[in-house]
């Protein structure tokens, strides 16, 4: 499972930040500064009754802060407090190792925070927050988390396959071919970040690992489905499932050609963590269809039929393209197509407009979905010091022109003070930029574009602006660039596949449209539900993106395993039939299919992060949409109404066989 702890990164937060990214260059560039091999935990103290601290407290934060840098093992003595304005809290900062990450970082971060603790009187608080315990609680989230995943969503995939077959045996087949096809997922992941330099973190993990196990299960699902179908008309098992194998087999593909391809358009992003979602993503989902295609049908051909008990599919079986729940409902579609279609389609545009005001980009202290001393710790900090003080703005530029740069910072009225560092030695000069903006808010936002500005109109200066807020700017602004360079390019994708698999031009562009706009009530709806059930403060960055991409891909999916049974109902009973009878066929297992994924997405909520949270509700609710609403009575009822030019160029629907009061 391509999960936590399988690489040095897995452990560490996205890598979010572009490398030509202004603040990604401020980054590079303090290497060549004294110090750059150390980055500063910041330890704050404060008392619980929020008064004033004593003579005898700060004896006590001394205390404490000399604790904490000798078990962070620096050699720079006893680091002096910094009181606050108002006398109520103090920090101290602790310089550690830059290099670390992951869970060694985190590690490291926990014993800071035991020793600062250790021996404090009652009635005092010792907090570690600033960029290395960020990192740390990031870390930590995922600690465990590949066995929780997998357990989780194992769990959830067996449930829901042992309600689908209502067999005590035919679950485990299925569960272990994916099971076993995801370990090897993150082998082919592992390695493929080894040769691309490609790194995967957590999330990227648990977006693949759930991506594997969902789209894997829809296939075993279709794969299953089509056996159990043909085992009614033919005794021998063996060549009921090479027929299941070749009917199927068409439709499995092509539904992962398009996620495949859909994912591959991530590497047209400029976010490294978009693009390694991209890469493992897609090549996760490839071995996912080579297990279902090619292990699967000869575990399911070494047990017969005898794997379905204690239903076992015979000729007595109805058959459910022409009866069952499925059918009465596409029937009924078929009757009142016009209403059908007018209602749905309103209802999924007004969905659509929750859209509307959503906010998008959460900060650094709003990742967490649990409580993190991190951000409970900065927040004491913006409490008690001037706002940015906690976390500096760093700027960067020519020594030759320090004057030039220091007199646009002091003409800078956000600017509440800046601090001249040391020089690198190769011409450049940093300074520490303290504005009276919050850290991440849109004022900070707007004092970063407003410094970069004007430093621009020092053109000899070279001067680069970065720090975590500039950081954050950055990547929100390359999370917009993405998302109208890769949308269009998931589009195109998804729409060159439908008319390749159907050699038609009317269908493809029917679908294509019901399911963005599918994709988009489900980006309403599991918005507003983020927001106003949830309370999180936002979308994160990357969530539009990744949720649309997942909806429209995954969404084609069902689709594409509904109208590839309409085309092959279509030259024998007329398209309007056609699709009334594919409906039928597939009904339950594409609803099967559709509940297996949602679950499975919604399984992302075990990890504490906002990101995965929003991402499995967005997903799970669009997913269930598509299949109950978009497959169910929007597609039948645009098939019908559009009828035999639905295949348009092709004629091959040249029965006259209609069911009775279709049309409207």
């Amino acid at each position: 499972m391509a999960l936590v702890g399988e690489n040095d990164s897995a452990g560490s937060a996205p890598s979010s930040v572009p490398p030509a990214a202004e603040s990604a260059q401020v980054t590079e560039l303090l290497t060549q500064f004294p110090g750059a091999d150390t980055a500063p935990a910041i330890l704050v103290v404060s008392r619980s009754d929020g008064e004033a601290l004593s003579e005898a407290d700060l004896a006590a934060a001394q205390q404490a802060l000399d604790r904490t840098a000798a078990a962070a093992g620096t050699d720079t003595g006893s680091p002096p407090l910094v009181p606050a304005p108002d006398g109520k809290a103090t920090l101290g900062l602790v310089p550690i190792d830059s290099s670390l990450s992951g869970f060694t970082l985190d590690d490291l971060v926990t014993s800071l925070r035991t020793a600062a603790v250790d021996g404090l009187p009652d009635g005092l608080d010792a907090q570690v927050t600033g960029g290395p315990a960020f990192g740390a609680d990031i870390a930590n989230s995922f600690s465990g988390a590949n066995f929780t995943l997998l357990a989780v969503t194992a769990l959830v995939v067996a449930i829901l396959l042992i309600v689908t077959y209502r067999s005590p045996v035919l679950w485990l087949v299925p569960l272990l071919v994916i099971g076993f096809g995801d370990r090897v997922a993150t082998s082919v992941g592992t390695a493929l970040a080894e040769v691309t330099g490609l790194s995967f973190d957590g999330s990227t993990s648990g977006i693949t690992s759930v991506l594997v196990f969902g789209a894997g299960t829809n296939y075993a699902l279709l794969l299953i489905s089509r056996y159990r179908e043909e085992l009614r008309a033919e005794p021998d098992h063996r060549r009921a499932l090479a027929r299941a194998v070749r009917h199927a087999g068409p439709a499995i593909l092509a539904s992962n050609a398009t996620v495949v391809l859909a994912l591959l358009t991530l590497l047209l992003a400029i976010l490294p963590s978009t693009r390694s979602l991209g890469a493992l993503a897609a090549a996760g989902l490839v071995v996912a269809a080579v297990f279902v295609l090619l292990v699967l049908p000869p575990l399911l051909a070494l047990f017969g039929r005898k794997l379905f008990w204690p239903f076992i599919p015979g000729p007595d079986d109805r058959d459910t393209a022409t009866s069952g729940a499925w059918f009465s409902i596409a029937a009924a579609v078929s009757r009142h197509p016009a209403r059908t279609a007018s209602i749905t389609i309103v209802a999924l545009l007004a969905c659509a407009g929750a859209l509307f005001g959503t906010g998008i980009g959460l900060s650094q202290t709003e990742q967490f979905r649990v409580s993190a001393e991190s951000v409970e710790g900065f927040e004491t900090l913006s409490e008690h010091f001037p706002a940015g003080l906690a976390d500096p703005t760093t700027v960067i530029g020519k020594t030759d022109s320090a004057a030039e740069i220091e007199s646009v910072l002091a003409a800078n009225d956000a600017v509440t003070s800046f601090t001249r560092g040391a020089d690198s030695g190769t011409g450049l000069t940093r300074w520490s930029v303290v504005s009276d903006s919050p850290p991440a808010s849109e004022e900070a936002f707007a004092v970063i574009e407003d410094l970069r500005g004007s430093l621009k109109d020092l053109p000899d200066a070279e001067a680069l602006v970065g720090g975590s807020d500039a950081q954050a700017l950055d990547t929100s602004d390359a999370a917009a660039r993405d998302r109208l360079v890769v949308v269009p390019a998931i589009l195109i994708v998804v729409l060159a596949v439908l008319l390749v698999l159907l050699r038609a031009v009317v269908a493809p562009l029917v679908l294509v449209g019901t399911t963005v706009l599918s994709a988009l009530a489900a980006l309403g709806i599991g918005s507003w539900v983020s927001l106003h059930i949830f309370g999180f403060p936002a979308l994160d960055d990357n969530v539009p993106l990744f949720a649309f991409l997942f909806l429209v891909a995954l969404g084609v999916d069902y689709t594409i395993f509904l109208v590839t049974r309409t085309r092959e109902e279509t030259p024998g009973h007329g398209t309007r039939a056609a699709i009334v009878r594919a409906v039928g066929a597939t009904g339950g297992v594409i609803t099967s299919a559709g509940i297996v994924l949602a679950a499975v997405f919604c399984v992302l909520g075990v990890l504490p992060l906002i990101t995965l949270t929003q991402l499995g509700i967005i997903v799970g609710l669009g997913i269930l949409l598509d299949t109950f609403v978009v497959r169910t009575l929007v597609i039948p009822a645009l098939f019908t109404l559009i009828g035999p030019g639905i295949w348009w160029p092709n004629t091959f629907d040249s029965s006259s066989i209609e069911l009775v009061g279709q049309k409207e």
